[in-house]
């Protein structure tokens, strides 16, 4: 069954109207692709999670068109919505078997659909290209079930704070480094009227990278497995205490007084504009910072770590965001399966790679990427950290290893405590609750 019951914020956004909607839009795209266009070309379709790609995903665009250009007899056509909405739609689309032939969806749902015969196979494509051996280790293994390589990579997650060093300093605060550390900090901004941590939950609560990050930390990845399988239950110690640590960050008084009704894009702008010390974000932001008042001095932060952690404490959440996939029936339709091949083999070429990195985007390939150290100075600051030799990586962030149901309550449930809505303990039942719901 690939419909999934949507939660709090979530469930608003994918009522019927859109899914239905979204799946009028998907069957249109996916039926024009049963031949070719009227001026002769291939036309293959790409559903992504942005409702204008051009504008909201400029590193996809730009690697569109530079495909384009350079197969002009294959036309791709893009479209896109919401996060919440293209889930919705794409379930519904695999039931009635009606999916585009390439799209950006959940890891827990690709899974879902793989199970039931909708997905390639994609291992034969990329061990043809040559792809395999020039992605991470752990991001094929992440999206390989059933022997089958499921999906790639569409961009990176590389996530954590970005921090303005100029504010600490004239604070007289250093970098934070430990958990208690970043406590002092938020203290001491807090009595200067200063924003620590700068979140936005209204119309976001997807937007808490950093304390997914906390999780791990926390010893989510040794977990998970045995939380799925009921084993092991989301409320356990760790986890209540890793909420606890929320908790008292908030009562240091880190983030902005109007954390529940601003944006994600309102809370950039709060420290685009130099009013906020920390920004909880990821590398996607490093081009919007890069073009501001703060970029020169602002350095990337991998987190902070913890005494009473659980597990190797010096991690960067630097892994493979949710897949691409591909429809299964692409793999009947041998102009269509030409199409695809080409452009799995240009997305993931030097050549593309290069464009993620023009566009503000960390490779997703062993690719040695050319960075300018001044205009790009932001995004170096971020790539430096993920290159770390003492840094380990998680395989996966959090949040993509559980359902859109669990992923939504465990957004609701950091933003609870972050809003003194919740206390650490009702936030674990919060989640809990929504893995037994399953």
């Amino acid at each position: 069954m690939f419909g999934r019951k949507f939660t709090g914020r979530r469930q608003r956004l994918a009522g019927v109207v859109l899914a239905v909607s979204s799946l009028v839009a998907l069957a249109a795209c996916s039926s024009a692709t049963d031949a070719q266009s009227k001026d002769g070309k291939t036309t293959i379709t790409l559903s992504m999670q942005n409702p204008n790609v051009k504008t909201a995903d400029p590193a996809t665009w730009a690697i569109v068109k530079a495909f384009e250009k350079a197969n002009p007899d294959i036309h791709v056509e893009v479209s896109g919505q919401a996060v919440a909405e293209h889930l919705q739609a794409l379930s519904i689309a695999a039931q009635s078997d009606t999916l585009p032939d390439v799209f950006w969806v959940y890891k827990a749902t690709a899974e879902d659909m793989l199970k039931a015969g909708k997905l390639m196979n994609l291992k034969p494509t990329l061990d043809d290209l040559g792809i395999t051996p020039h992605l991470p280790k752990s991001t094929v293994s992440n999206f390989t079930a059933q022997d089958k390589i499921y999906g790639v990579p569409y961009q990176g997650l590389l996530t954590g704070l970005w921090v303005n060093k100029k504010i600490l300093s004239d604070n007289g605060l250093e970098q934070p480094t430990t958990f208690d550390d970043l406590v002092n900090v938020a203290k001491k901004l807090k009595s200067k009227g200063i924003v620590t941590i700068s979140d936005g939950a209204n119309q976001s609560s997807f937007s808490v990278w950093s304390f997914l990050v906390w999780l791990d930390r926390f010893g989510f990845e040794d977990k998970i497995d045995a939380i799925l399988d009921g084993s092991e239950s989301y409320d356990n110690a760790d986890f209540v205490r890793m909420y606890e640590h929320i908790a008292q960050l908030r009562d240091a008084g880190a983030f902005a007084s109007n954390v529940s009704t601003q944006t994600y894009q309102q809370a950039v702008d709060q420290y685009l504009k130099g009013k906020a010390a920390m920004l909880d974000a990821g590398v996607w932001a490093s081009s919007a910072i890069q073009d501001s008042q703060v970029a020169a001095d602002t350095v990337f932060w991998n987190g902070a770590t913890f005494a009473d952690g659980v597990g190797d404490q010096n991690i960067v959440m630097n892994v493979a965001s949710a897949p691409l996939v591909v429809d299964h029936k692409v793999a009947g339709n041998s102009k269509k399966l030409a199409a695809v091949k080409k452009f799995l083999g240009f997305y993931y070429s030097d050549a593309a790679q290069q464009l993620l990195v023009d566009n503000g985007q960390p490779p997703v390939t062993d690719y040695e990427p050319k960075i300018d150290a001044t205009k790009q100075s932001v995004l170096k600051s971020a790539l430096d950290v993920a290159r770390d030799p003492k840094l380990a990586s998680p395989q996966s962030q959090p949040d993509l290893l559980v359902s859109t149901a669990v992923s939504s309550a465990m957004y609701d449930s950091i933003y609870g405590v972050i809003q003194d809505q919740l206390s650490p303990r009702q936030a674990v039942d919060l989640v809990q609750k929504a893995l037994d719901a399953e």
